[in-house]
């Protein structure tokens, strides 16, 4: 199987609508030692050269990337699931001075967690008929 195609099959699992912000760049799969799971496939996202809306209308420019943020989502078959997210920063002025920004991520994170907003409400759920 080529890389495209691995590419294209990985976009199936991710979050819904992430690609629309991130590039896949790569993955990697790596044994490891679990009571459930053989190994720990991590996707590894790029954010887009695009600025957040809010600012596109000021005077921008990209100012490199922050530190990767690892994300915990759906294990697949027998693979825990990482999603290994590299978001930007921008310079942005804003009344007359140069501000760093980047995009809020609310969307995809649930809050005051490292997971997937999707799997932190099913785990939420679950927890709910364990009790």
């Amino acid at each position: 199987m080529n890389k495209g195609t691995e590419l294209s099959l990985l976009s199936l699992i991710l979050p819904e609508g992430i690609l629309e912000y991130f590039d896949i760049v790569g993955f990697e799969k790596k044994p490891i030692k679990h009571v459930l799971y053989e190994n720990r496939l991590t996707i590894y996202l790029e954010e887009k050269k695009q600025i957040p809306s809010k600012y596109k209308d000021c005077k921008y420019k990209a100012s490199g990337f922050m530190e990767p943020r690892i994300i915990e989502d759906y294990p697949v078959r027998d693979n825990l699931l990482s999603l290994n997210l590299k978001r930007r920063r921008w310079d942005v002025l804003l009344d007359k001075k140069w501000i760093k920004v980047s995009r809020e991520w609310d969307e995809f994170i649930a809050q005051g967690t490292r997971m997937s907003k999707e799997f932190a409400a099913f785990l939420k759920v679950l927890g709910q008929y364990q009790s």
